[in-house]
């Protein structure tokens, strides 16, 4: 006797792909299923926090994995459960659904990665360039700034007024001010690689050197984006695909009727992406400082140890002596590193 295939779960995914981490979400989620059991996907095209919300106000499923990052995506599915049972997972921090469990990246884990990341280069001074918008922004700075003042270092944060949408271009003006007026060498981190490329562009504008004057990390680990900036953008690896694959997990349990025993995970991150915007020691010599922008700017054209000094206008001796007092290596490490 034969038995017909038991029909595919219909499953709403409401995560945008305009970023990598939630195109790391996507790739999670496709691997679950890939592995198990296949879903009938729902998946609405669309903007960061803007879903179709007639559409999936219109969808009947069986459980859906969504970003609810706005009031009104998350009326929409508040909705939906009151019609019928729903099983949801949020990959959000914004925690607009209490009772909706959730899987995110540990934004506690990811600041205090970036402070050790910075202090190793032994950074005094510390900035945080955030996105008011988004809870995990905010979760982010303070972590970032109680990991910076237990480690005895200054915290300097970007305050832009309240407003709602996107940032608008006159954002780009306080950043530059902003930049301008911080203690320098600072290690910035940015709340994610959009934020960071942006503050790249802005020291770019004003003149503020990258990394000797302001070493520049952001969250996400965009591989294109951070290749494209200038200089190369260093990043917080967050650990996207198993968010999405875990994600996909704990709906897999709940739709099946299983109950989860909380409502929290959170995932750290897998590392970070070093790169030319942090690759450096913060270095209060401004020989030192000379000496190596020099360095790295002419590595690829057989720059020796006397041109160096030529350019700088002083001599092997000082120079060398500084440079083991502050670097710990000889110019000409510091060069064959750089080739």
């Amino acid at each position: 006797m034969q038995f017909a295939p038991a029909e595919p779960r219909r499953v709403a995914v409401v995560i945008e792909a305009s970023n990598a981490y939630a195109r790391g979400l996507l790739a999670g989620i496709h691997r679950h299923v890939r592995e198990h059991e296949p879903w009938t996907i729902f998946l609405p095209e669309h903007g960061r926090g803007f879903p179709p919300l007639e559409p999936l106000a219109r969808w009947q499923g069986d459980g859906m994995i969504a970003r609810i990052e706005t009031a009104a995506i998350a009326r929409t599915l508040a909705a939906l459960r009151r019609r019928r049972p729903l099983a949801i997972i949020d990959v959000s921090a914004a925690r607009l659904l209490d009772d909706v469990p959730y899987v995110e990246t540990d934004d506690a884990a990811i600041a205090r990665l970036a402070a050790e990341h910075f202090i190793e280069r032994d950074f005094r001074h510390f900035a945080y360039l955030g996105d008011d918008r988004f809870r995990w922004s905010d979760n982010r700075r303070d972590a970032f700034a109680a990991a910076a003042a237990g480690a005895g270092r200054t915290v300097a944060i970007f305050k832009a007024p309240k407003q709602g949408g996107l940032r608008p271009a006159a954002d780009d003006e306080r950043i530059e001010a902003w930049l301008r007026a911080l203690p320098k060498p600072v290690g910035l981190l940015a709340c994610y690689d959009i934020r960071g490329r942006q503050a790249l562009d802005a020291c770019r504008r004003v003149g503020i050197s990258v990394p000797d004057e302001v070493a520049v990390l952001g969250v996400d680990n965009d591989e294109l984006l951070c290749g494209l900036s200038s200089p190369p953008l260093s990043s917080v690896i967050p650990d996207a695909v198993g968010a999405g694959r875990l994600a996909a997990k704990l709906l897999e349990e709940m739709m099946r009727g299983g109950r989860l025993d909380r409502e929290e995970w959170l995932l750290p991150p897998l590392g970070i992406a070093t790169r030319q915007s942090t690759d450096v020691l913060a270095i209060d010599d401004e020989l030192v400082v000379a000496a190596v922008r020099h360095i790295r700017e002419h590595a690829c054209d057989g720059i020796k140890v006397a041109d160096v000094v030529r350019a700088l206008a002083t001599n092997r001796r000082t120079l060398e002596s500084r440079f083991s007092r502050r670097v710990g290596h000889t110019p000409h490490e510091i060069g064959r590193a750089h080739v």
